[in-house]
Protein backbone atom coordinates (compact mmCIF):
# COMPACT_ATOMS: atom_id res chain seq x y z
CA UNK A 1 0.00 0.00 0.00
CA UNK A 2 3.09 2.62 0.70
CA UNK A 3 4.65 1.64 -2.11
CA UNK A 4 1.42 2.55 -4.04
CA UNK A 5 1.72 5.98 -2.68
CA UNK A 6 4.51 6.53 -2.56
CA UNK A 7 4.44 5.82 -6.56
CA UNK A 8 1.04 7.59 -7.34
CA UNK A 9 2.84 10.90 -5.65
CA UNK A 10 5.63 10.51 -7.89
CA UNK A 11 3.31 10.50 -10.75
CA UNK A 12 0.87 13.04 -9.92
CA UNK A 13 2.81 15.83 -8.78
CA UNK A 14 5.16 15.98 -11.82
CA UNK A 15 1.75 15.33 -13.96
CA UNK A 16 0.29 18.69 -12.13
CA UNK A 17 3.73 20.89 -12.60
CA UNK A 18 3.39 19.98 -15.87
CA UNK A 19 -0.51 21.29 -16.90
CA UNK A 20 0.59 24.53 -14.99
CA UNK A 21 3.36 24.78 -17.35
CA UNK A 22 1.83 24.72 -20.21
CA UNK A 23 -1.19 26.66 -18.87
CA UNK A 24 1.69 29.65 -18.34
CA UNK A 25 3.01 29.11 -21.54
CA UNK A 26 -0.36 29.60 -23.41
CA UNK A 27 -1.17 32.76 -21.38
CA UNK A 28 2.63 34.01 -22.09
CA UNK A 29 1.92 33.13 -25.69
CA UNK A 30 -1.07 35.44 -26.22
CA UNK A 31 -0.58 37.79 -24.24
CA UNK A 32 2.53 38.28 -26.69
CA UNK A 33 0.21 38.16 -29.37
CA UNK A 34 -2.20 40.81 -27.87
CA UNK A 35 0.63 42.89 -27.14
CA UNK A 36 1.84 43.36 -31.07
CA UNK A 37 -1.89 43.35 -31.96
CA UNK A 38 -2.50 46.74 -29.95
CA UNK A 39 0.60 48.24 -30.87
CA UNK A 40 -0.02 47.47 -34.35
CA UNK A 41 -3.14 49.23 -34.21
CA UNK A 42 -1.44 52.00 -33.05
CA UNK A 43 0.72 52.26 -35.44
CA UNK A 44 -1.82 51.88 -38.02
CA UNK A 45 -3.81 55.14 -36.58
CA UNK A 46 -0.45 56.77 -37.08
CA UNK A 47 -0.06 56.06 -40.15
CA UNK A 48 -3.40 57.43 -41.38
CA UNK A 49 -2.31 60.63 -39.56
CA UNK A 50 0.79 60.99 -41.34
CA UNK A 51 -0.71 59.82 -45.08
CA UNK A 52 -2.88 62.90 -44.22
CA UNK A 53 0.56 65.20 -43.18
CA UNK A 54 1.69 64.50 -46.81
CA UNK A 55 -1.76 65.23 -48.19
CA UNK A 56 -1.38 68.95 -46.60
CA UNK A 57 2.28 69.35 -48.21
CA UNK A 58 0.89 67.93 -51.31
CA UNK A 59 -1.43 70.72 -51.27
CA UNK A 60 -4.70 68.88 -50.78
CA UNK A 61 -5.84 70.56 -46.99
CA UNK A 62 -6.91 67.69 -44.86
CA UNK A 63 -8.21 66.92 -41.64
CA UNK A 64 -4.57 64.79 -40.08
CA UNK A 65 -7.41 62.99 -38.14
CA UNK A 66 -9.70 62.41 -41.71
CA UNK A 67 -10.21 58.40 -42.09
CA UNK A 68 -10.67 58.19 -37.99
CA UNK A 69 -14.05 57.05 -37.50
CA UNK A 70 -14.90 58.63 -34.05
CA UNK A 71 -12.91 61.37 -31.62
CA UNK A 72 -15.41 60.96 -28.67
CA UNK A 73 -14.35 58.01 -27.33
CA UNK A 74 -16.77 54.99 -29.42
CA UNK A 75 -15.23 52.44 -30.29
CA UNK A 76 -14.10 50.63 -33.41
CA UNK A 77 -11.76 48.37 -35.28
CA UNK A 78 -9.64 48.64 -37.45
CA UNK A 79 -7.85 46.30 -40.46
CA UNK A 80 -4.22 47.13 -40.87
CA UNK A 81 -3.74 45.31 -43.91
CA UNK A 82 -6.01 48.11 -45.72
CA UNK A 83 -6.09 51.03 -42.72
CA UNK A 84 -10.03 50.42 -42.83
CA UNK A 85 -11.68 51.68 -39.98
CA UNK A 86 -15.39 50.96 -38.67
CA UNK A 87 -17.18 51.54 -35.52
CA UNK A 88 -18.49 48.60 -33.73
CA UNK A 89 -22.29 47.82 -33.92
CA UNK A 90 -24.13 47.98 -30.47
CA UNK A 91 -20.45 49.70 -28.94
CA UNK A 92 -19.33 45.79 -29.28
CA UNK A 93 -16.12 44.72 -31.65
CA UNK A 94 -16.30 41.79 -33.41
CA UNK A 95 -13.18 39.36 -33.28
CA UNK A 96 -10.20 39.47 -35.42
CA UNK A 97 -10.15 37.25 -38.03
CA UNK A 98 -7.06 35.18 -39.64
CA UNK A 99 -7.12 34.24 -43.21
CA UNK A 100 -7.16 30.41 -44.16
CA UNK A 101 -3.52 30.22 -43.64
CA UNK A 102 -3.26 31.79 -40.37
CA UNK A 103 -0.76 33.90 -41.38
CA UNK A 104 -2.55 37.53 -41.54
CA UNK A 105 -4.86 38.68 -38.55
CA UNK A 106 -7.84 40.85 -40.08
CA UNK A 107 -11.22 41.11 -41.55
CA UNK A 108 -12.25 39.32 -44.05
CA UNK A 109 -14.36 37.06 -46.45
CA UNK A 110 -13.85 33.15 -45.54
CA UNK A 111 -11.71 34.18 -42.58
CA UNK A 112 -12.33 32.46 -39.48
CA UNK A 113 -12.81 34.49 -35.90
CA UNK A 114 -9.84 34.07 -33.66
CA UNK A 115 -9.57 33.96 -29.40
CA UNK A 116 -9.00 38.26 -29.98
CA UNK A 117 -11.04 41.16 -30.07
CA UNK A 118 -9.30 44.34 -30.90
CA UNK A 119 -10.97 47.29 -29.74
CA UNK A 120 -9.91 51.07 -30.39
CA UNK A 121 -11.29 54.48 -28.93
CA UNK A 122 -9.70 57.50 -30.16
CA UNK A 123 -10.44 60.90 -27.62
CA UNK A 124 -9.58 64.22 -27.56
CA UNK A 125 -7.55 65.42 -24.26
CA UNK A 126 -8.91 68.22 -22.60
CA UNK A 127 -7.79 71.44 -21.99
CA UNK A 128 -7.15 72.87 -18.15
CA UNK A 129 -10.18 74.75 -18.59
CA UNK A 130 -12.40 71.65 -19.53
CA UNK A 131 -12.62 71.97 -23.45
CA UNK A 132 -11.54 69.94 -25.95
CA UNK A 133 -8.04 69.94 -26.96
CA UNK A 134 -8.25 69.82 -30.69
CA UNK A 135 -4.59 69.50 -31.28
CA UNK A 136 -3.68 66.06 -29.41
CA UNK A 137 -5.62 63.03 -29.15
CA UNK A 138 -5.57 59.93 -27.39
CA UNK A 139 -5.66 56.52 -29.10
CA UNK A 140 -6.57 53.41 -26.85
CA UNK A 141 -6.43 50.13 -28.05
CA UNK A 142 -7.63 47.36 -26.02
CA UNK A 143 -7.19 43.70 -27.28
CA UNK A 144 -9.16 41.03 -24.76
CA UNK A 145 -9.14 37.01 -25.00
CA UNK A 146 -10.09 33.94 -23.82
CA UNK A 147 -8.25 30.97 -23.23
CA UNK A 148 -9.90 27.42 -22.57
CA UNK A 149 -12.10 28.20 -19.44
CA UNK A 150 -10.31 30.91 -18.08
CA UNK A 151 -11.59 34.51 -17.44
CA UNK A 152 -10.97 36.93 -20.08
CA UNK A 153 -7.67 38.50 -20.26
CA UNK A 154 -6.67 41.70 -22.16
CA UNK A 155 -3.94 43.88 -22.58
CA UNK A 156 -4.19 47.98 -23.30
CA UNK A 157 -1.85 50.55 -24.90
CA UNK A 158 -2.41 53.66 -25.46
CA UNK A 159 -0.78 56.60 -27.21
CA UNK A 160 -0.86 60.58 -27.97
CA UNK A 161 -0.97 61.71 -31.48
CA UNK A 162 -0.57 65.57 -31.95
CA UNK A 163 -1.62 67.96 -34.72
CA UNK A 164 1.99 69.43 -35.44
CA UNK A 165 1.47 70.61 -39.06
CA UNK A 166 -1.30 72.91 -39.99
CA UNK A 167 -3.97 71.12 -41.83
CA UNK A 168 -6.86 71.64 -43.56
CA UNK A 169 -9.03 70.94 -40.39
CA UNK A 170 -9.20 75.37 -39.55
CA UNK A 171 -7.60 74.30 -36.06
CA UNK A 172 -4.03 75.63 -36.07
CA UNK A 173 -1.12 73.69 -34.24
Amino acid sequence: MVAISLLTIAIVAPMSLTARSLSAAYYARDQIVAFHLAQEAVESVRHVRDHNVLLNVLGTGTDLLSGIPATDGRPFTIDTRTDSMQLCSGGVCQPLQTDPTGSFYGYGTGWTNTLFTRTIRATFLKNPDGTDNLDEVRVAVTVSWQTGAYQTRSFSISDNLYRWVKDGSGVAP
